[in-house]
């Protein structure tokens, strides 16, 4: 009787080996594969395109209306006394014009990440391609050998 403990490696690294084959066998890439692909992603790189144009214009247009909106606060800040009586610092006024213009703060940093997150998206897509464009010349390398 044998130990239930004993493993038999051999058997074990052929059955892995079997597997391994049979799903290369089952993922063999096509070039119409590739093509689809490539087409795709020239699809998802118009959509993403636009997308970052519209966030883009968003972000420009929120971001100078906070300036302008902060510039007006400054200004109204530099003139006028604390309760104090003596003037702001100018930490002051930037803090008071901040305060004043927290909303249109808030909405250029939310618009900000939003651009950001276009263009992170934007380069996964072009990583993508290039992956299928790699992909495509290794195929096209196999099947010549063959």
């Amino acid at each position: 009787m044998g130990w239930p403990h004993l493993y038999d490696y051999q058997t074990d690294n052929r059955m892995r080996h079997l597997r391994e084959m049979e799903n290369v066998m089952n993922n063999v890439v096509t070039p119409a594969q590739i093509e689809k692909r490539l087409y795709d992603l020239s699809k998802e790189i118009d959509d993403s395109h636009s997308e970052l144009v519209e966030v883009e214009s968003h972000y420009h247009s929120h971001k100078a209306q906070y300036e302008i909106a902060v510039a007006r606060s400054r200004m109204t800040y530099s003139t006028k006394s604390s309760p104090t009586g003596k003037n702001y610092t100018v930490q002051q006024v930037e803090a008071l014009a901040l305060i004043e213009n927290e909303e249109l703060h808030l909405r250029l940093a939310m618009t900000e990440a939003q651009v950001k997150a276009a263009r992170a998206n934007a380069a996964r897509i072009k990583t993508q391609v290039e992956i299928a464009r790699s992909i495509g010349t290794s195929v096209r390398s196999s099947m010549e050998a063959l």
